[in-house]
Protein backbone atom coordinates (compact mmCIF):
# COMPACT_ATOMS: atom_id res chain seq x y z
CA UNK A 1 0.00 0.00 0.00
CA UNK A 2 3.03 2.64 0.74
CA UNK A 3 4.73 1.47 -2.29
CA UNK A 4 1.83 1.88 -4.27
CA UNK A 5 1.11 5.62 -2.47
CA UNK A 6 4.64 6.57 -3.30
CA UNK A 7 4.32 4.95 -7.06
CA UNK A 8 1.00 7.16 -7.92
CA UNK A 9 2.36 10.07 -5.74
CA UNK A 10 5.13 10.55 -9.09
CA UNK A 11 2.95 9.83 -12.06
CA UNK A 12 0.09 12.57 -10.74
CA UNK A 13 3.51 14.64 -9.88
CA UNK A 14 4.94 14.22 -13.16
CA UNK A 15 1.69 13.79 -15.62
CA UNK A 16 0.25 16.61 -13.78
CA UNK A 17 2.80 19.48 -13.09
CA UNK A 18 0.62 22.32 -13.76
CA UNK A 19 -2.56 21.57 -12.42
CA UNK A 20 -4.21 23.14 -9.66
CA UNK A 21 -5.50 20.14 -8.29
CA UNK A 22 -3.95 17.46 -5.32
CA UNK A 23 -1.33 15.58 -6.94
CA UNK A 24 -2.00 12.83 -4.73
CA UNK A 25 -4.82 10.55 -4.24
CA UNK A 26 -5.80 7.53 -2.12
CA UNK A 27 -5.95 4.30 -2.91
CA UNK A 28 -9.68 3.30 -2.81
CA UNK A 29 -11.16 6.69 -3.99
CA UNK A 30 -12.25 4.79 -6.51
CA UNK A 31 -12.85 2.41 -9.33
CA UNK A 32 -11.90 4.75 -12.41
CA UNK A 33 -9.28 6.39 -10.25
CA UNK A 34 -7.85 2.93 -9.75
CA UNK A 35 -8.03 1.66 -13.17
CA UNK A 36 -6.25 5.05 -13.95
CA UNK A 37 -3.32 4.40 -12.10
CA UNK A 38 -2.89 0.71 -13.18
CA UNK A 39 -2.82 1.93 -16.34
CA UNK A 40 -0.23 4.65 -15.91
CA UNK A 41 1.78 2.12 -13.68
CA UNK A 42 1.83 -0.20 -17.15
CA UNK A 43 2.38 2.11 -19.64
CA UNK A 44 5.74 3.63 -17.51
CA UNK A 45 7.66 0.79 -19.75
CA UNK A 46 6.85 2.90 -23.09
CA UNK A 47 9.82 4.67 -24.53
CA UNK A 48 8.24 7.98 -23.96
CA UNK A 49 6.97 8.08 -20.79
CA UNK A 50 8.61 10.23 -17.97
CA UNK A 51 8.25 7.33 -15.28
CA UNK A 52 10.27 5.23 -17.34
CA UNK A 53 13.10 3.54 -15.34
CA UNK A 54 16.23 1.98 -16.48
CA UNK A 55 15.38 -1.14 -14.26
CA UNK A 56 11.53 -1.24 -16.88
CA UNK A 57 13.96 -1.22 -19.58
CA UNK A 58 16.42 -3.71 -18.41
CA UNK A 59 13.37 -5.93 -17.50
CA UNK A 60 11.35 -5.30 -20.57
CA UNK A 61 14.97 -6.07 -22.79
CA UNK A 62 15.37 -9.17 -21.03
CA UNK A 63 11.88 -10.31 -21.81
CA UNK A 64 12.04 -9.87 -25.72
CA UNK A 65 15.85 -11.69 -25.20
CA UNK A 66 14.27 -14.40 -23.24
CA UNK A 67 11.63 -15.01 -26.15
CA UNK A 68 14.47 -15.02 -29.11
CA UNK A 69 16.70 -17.46 -26.72
CA UNK A 70 13.63 -19.98 -26.09
CA UNK A 71 12.22 -20.10 -29.43
CA UNK A 72 15.13 -19.84 -31.73
CA UNK A 73 18.41 -20.41 -30.00
CA UNK A 74 17.35 -23.45 -28.15
CA UNK A 75 15.73 -25.29 -30.88
CA UNK A 76 18.86 -24.53 -32.89
CA UNK A 77 21.04 -25.50 -30.16
CA UNK A 78 19.68 -29.01 -29.82
CA UNK A 79 19.67 -29.43 -33.60
CA UNK A 80 23.00 -28.62 -33.79
CA UNK A 81 24.21 -31.10 -30.33
CA UNK A 82 21.68 -33.84 -32.19
CA UNK A 83 23.90 -33.76 -35.40
CA UNK A 84 26.90 -33.54 -33.78
CA UNK A 85 26.11 -36.54 -31.91
CA UNK A 86 24.33 -38.08 -34.81
CA UNK A 87 28.22 -37.80 -36.74
CA UNK A 88 29.85 -39.03 -33.88
CA UNK A 89 27.20 -41.54 -33.23
CA UNK A 90 27.47 -42.68 -37.27
CA UNK A 91 31.51 -42.88 -36.49
CA UNK A 92 31.24 -45.07 -33.62
CA UNK A 93 29.43 -47.47 -35.34
CA UNK A 94 31.05 -48.12 -38.40
CA UNK A 95 34.48 -48.68 -36.39
CA UNK A 96 32.62 -51.06 -34.36
CA UNK A 97 31.36 -52.92 -37.56
CA UNK A 98 34.92 -52.83 -38.94
CA UNK A 99 36.32 -53.87 -35.85
CA UNK A 100 34.09 -56.78 -34.45
CA UNK A 101 32.90 -59.86 -36.36
CA UNK A 102 29.94 -62.58 -35.60
CA UNK A 103 30.47 -65.96 -35.85
CA UNK A 104 28.14 -68.93 -35.09
CA UNK A 105 29.40 -70.97 -32.14
CA UNK A 106 28.03 -73.98 -30.41
CA UNK A 107 27.76 -73.87 -26.87
CA UNK A 108 30.15 -76.72 -24.97
CA UNK A 109 29.95 -75.52 -21.57
CA UNK A 110 27.43 -76.48 -18.97
CA UNK A 111 25.00 -73.39 -18.27
CA UNK A 112 24.85 -72.24 -14.67
CA UNK A 113 21.76 -73.77 -12.26
CA UNK A 114 21.52 -70.11 -11.56
CA UNK A 115 21.60 -66.91 -13.40
CA UNK A 116 22.88 -64.20 -12.45
CA UNK A 117 20.12 -61.15 -11.15
CA UNK A 118 20.24 -57.75 -13.23
CA UNK A 119 18.82 -54.56 -12.70
CA UNK A 120 16.45 -53.33 -15.38
CA UNK A 121 14.41 -55.05 -18.20
CA UNK A 122 17.87 -55.85 -19.74
CA UNK A 123 17.69 -59.59 -21.18
CA UNK A 124 19.50 -61.99 -19.06
CA UNK A 125 22.47 -63.68 -20.33
CA UNK A 126 25.36 -65.76 -18.67
CA UNK A 127 29.45 -66.53 -20.03
CA UNK A 128 29.77 -70.00 -20.96
CA UNK A 129 32.29 -71.63 -23.19
CA UNK A 130 31.86 -71.77 -27.03
CA UNK A 131 33.02 -72.99 -29.82
CA UNK A 132 33.11 -72.31 -33.83
CA UNK A 133 35.62 -73.19 -36.85
CA UNK A 134 36.94 -70.18 -38.81
CA UNK A 135 38.19 -70.61 -42.23
CA UNK A 136 41.73 -71.66 -42.64
CA UNK A 137 42.43 -71.50 -38.66
CA UNK A 138 40.20 -74.33 -37.58
CA UNK A 139 38.30 -74.66 -34.78
CA UNK A 140 38.11 -72.09 -31.53
CA UNK A 141 37.00 -71.92 -28.34
CA UNK A 142 36.11 -69.43 -26.45
CA UNK A 143 34.18 -67.82 -23.21
CA UNK A 144 30.97 -65.73 -24.56
CA UNK A 145 28.06 -63.65 -23.28
CA UNK A 146 24.95 -66.09 -24.60
CA UNK A 147 21.51 -65.27 -23.86
CA UNK A 148 19.28 -67.00 -21.11
CA UNK A 149 17.74 -70.03 -22.12
CA UNK A 150 20.97 -71.31 -24.19
CA UNK A 151 21.75 -74.90 -23.50
CA UNK A 152 24.13 -77.02 -24.45
CA UNK A 153 24.87 -78.10 -27.85
CA UNK A 154 22.96 -74.56 -29.06
CA UNK A 155 24.24 -72.76 -31.88
CA UNK A 156 23.89 -68.81 -30.92
CA UNK A 157 25.67 -66.18 -32.36
CA UNK A 158 28.06 -64.52 -30.65
CA UNK A 159 30.26 -61.39 -31.72
CA UNK A 160 34.35 -60.87 -31.04
CA UNK A 161 36.63 -58.12 -32.36
CA UNK A 162 39.82 -58.40 -33.46
CA UNK A 163 41.66 -59.27 -30.24
CA UNK A 164 39.65 -62.17 -30.02
CA UNK A 165 37.60 -61.09 -26.97
CA UNK A 166 33.70 -61.52 -26.88
CA UNK A 167 31.88 -57.83 -27.28
CA UNK A 168 28.60 -56.34 -27.35
CA UNK A 169 27.01 -56.60 -31.25
CA UNK A 170 27.59 -53.11 -33.35
CA UNK A 171 25.51 -50.28 -32.68
CA UNK A 172 22.63 -50.00 -35.51
CA UNK A 173 20.89 -47.40 -37.05
CA UNK A 174 18.28 -47.49 -33.96
CA UNK A 175 20.67 -46.69 -31.61
CA UNK A 176 22.47 -44.23 -33.13
CA UNK A 177 19.18 -42.07 -33.51
CA UNK A 178 18.38 -42.52 -29.61
CA UNK A 179 21.44 -41.32 -29.38
CA UNK A 180 20.91 -38.38 -31.49
CA UNK A 181 17.37 -37.59 -29.87
CA UNK A 182 18.99 -38.12 -26.38
CA UNK A 183 21.94 -35.53 -26.62
CA UNK A 184 19.38 -32.93 -28.73
CA UNK A 185 16.67 -32.79 -25.90
CA UNK A 186 19.08 -32.19 -23.36
CA UNK A 187 21.23 -29.71 -25.09
CA UNK A 188 17.95 -27.85 -26.08
CA UNK A 189 16.39 -28.66 -22.20
CA UNK A 190 19.67 -27.22 -21.02
CA UNK A 191 19.77 -23.84 -22.84
CA UNK A 192 15.97 -23.60 -21.84
CA UNK A 193 16.87 -24.42 -17.99
CA UNK A 194 20.11 -21.64 -18.36
CA UNK A 195 17.63 -18.96 -19.78
CA UNK A 196 14.83 -19.17 -17.26
CA UNK A 197 17.76 -18.87 -14.46
CA UNK A 198 18.97 -16.17 -16.10
CA UNK A 199 15.82 -14.25 -16.62
CA UNK A 200 14.52 -15.10 -13.00
CA UNK A 201 17.55 -13.77 -11.43
CA UNK A 202 17.93 -10.64 -13.92
CA UNK A 203 13.70 -10.04 -13.10
CA UNK A 204 14.90 -10.29 -9.10
CA UNK A 205 17.70 -7.51 -9.17
CA UNK A 206 15.13 -5.13 -11.51
CA UNK A 207 12.67 -5.66 -9.10
CA UNK A 208 14.78 -4.63 -6.28
CA UNK A 209 16.48 -1.96 -8.24
CA UNK A 210 13.22 -0.36 -8.99
CA UNK A 211 11.77 -0.61 -5.57
CA UNK A 212 15.17 0.80 -4.67
CA UNK A 213 14.40 3.99 -6.81
CA UNK A 214 10.84 3.88 -5.66
CA UNK A 215 12.17 4.23 -1.75
CA UNK A 216 14.16 7.70 -3.01
CA UNK A 217 11.38 9.24 -5.14
CA UNK A 218 8.77 8.81 -2.11
CA UNK A 219 11.74 10.18 0.43
CA UNK A 220 11.72 13.42 -2.07
CA UNK A 221 7.73 13.70 -2.77
CA UNK A 222 6.52 12.53 0.89
CA UNK A 223 7.42 15.83 2.60
CA UNK A 224 5.52 17.97 -0.49
CA UNK A 225 2.94 15.69 -0.32
CA UNK A 226 2.52 15.98 3.73
CA UNK A 227 2.30 19.97 3.70
CA UNK A 228 -0.83 19.87 0.44
CA UNK A 229 -2.44 17.80 2.69
CA UNK A 230 -2.05 19.48 5.93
Amino acid sequence: MWTLACVRGVEAAADRPRSGLPVFRFLGSGDGEEVDVLNRVRSRRRRHNPLRRRSDVVETWTAIAVAVLLFVCAPLAGAAAGLWAHDQARTVAAAQRADRHRVSAEVIGKPPAELPSVEGSRPRSFLVEVRWTEPGKGPRTATAAVPAGTGRGDVVGVWFDAQGRNVAQPAGEVAVWQHTLTVGMWAAGGVVALVLLTSAVTRRVALRRRLAEWERDWALTEPQWTRRRA
